[in-house]
């Protein structure tokens, strides 16, 4: 898995204000049909940008407590959301909610089940700590459906190959019918949605994956720093010359608890 550290918070801090991922938070924030008033759990809230976009929505009225288990993300999340009273920063699980049963009207996981070792667990606590009638909203990666170009097949196979170790599911949106269902959820809803890029955009997906990816691959060992190096300034090069391609597509999945 990712090391969610200092510098990881300090990359996705950069990344996350990009185009591509304001539009992939913006997939959850409109599933998630927010109203005044409303009690909102971010689990996995990061560094807390979905977070503060919920305390806008439900007012002074509402309750949008984030949980997650970085130290690093937490404080920055607070950080973002100091301005909100109403903004509950909490150390905690997605298997092990600090939450009571029943409060919650809305709960979300944006890229957060997909890094879990047990998936069904986190999913019945989202429906545990939801009223009858809540709903979840849970944004993954269909981490099968990538698509990038390389001249270096070989290099490029195994700086996939790598990435592959640094998360538990691959196919998140393939369960989710079938577990939402064995959780006790109704209504259920898969949508697919995909980012392409052939320019390499500076605020895009691709561009933050190229520094991710890099650096997990050398600090785990999967390939050397010469190695990964290489291969981030071949994507550059084929992007000057207008020869880059990626594509990648996420799903944004929701249930109602009856």
């Amino acid at each position: 898995m990712l090391k969610f550290d200092e510098e990881t918070t300090r990359l996705l801090e950069i990344a996350y204000r990009g185009g591509d991922v304001s539009r992939r938070r913006r997939m959850a924030y409109d599933a998630l049909n927010l109203s005044e008033g409303d009690t909102v759990v971010d689990i996995g809230c990061g560094n807390g940008l979905l977070t503060e976009e919920i305390a806008r929505a439900v007012g002074a009225d509402g309750l949008v407590i984030g949980v997650d288990p970085s130290k690093d993300m937490r404080a920055a999340a607070l950080a973002r959301c100091a301005a909100f009273p109403t903004v509950q920063i909490e150390d905690g699980l997605a298997n092990a909610l600090p939450i009571q049963d029943g409060d919650a009207d809305k709960a979300v996981a944006v890229q957060v089940l997909e890094y879990l070792p047990d998936i069904p667990a986190a999913i019945g606590e989202a429906f545990r700590i939801l009223r009858p009638g809540g709903r979840f909203v849970s944004v993954d990666t269909g981490f099968k459906t990538l698509d990038w170009f390389s001249e270096d097949s070989e290099r490029m196979r195994r700086v996939l190959a790598a990435w592959d170790h640094h998360y538990t599911e691959a196919r998140v949106a393939a369960l989710w019918p079938r577990l939402t269902r064995n959780a006790g959820f109704a209504i259920v809803e898969v949508v697919p949605f995909t980012f392409c890029d052939v320019t390499l955009r500076p605020d895009g997906i691709a561009f933050m994956l190229m520094h991710l990816m890099s650096r997990y691959a050398a600090e785990n060992g999967h390939l050397s720093e010469a190695e990964t190096k290489a291969w981030f300034n071949e994507q550059v090069e084929l992007a000057r010359q207008g020869r880059f391609f990626f594509s990648l597509t996420y799903y944004r999945m929701s249930a109602i608890k009856p």
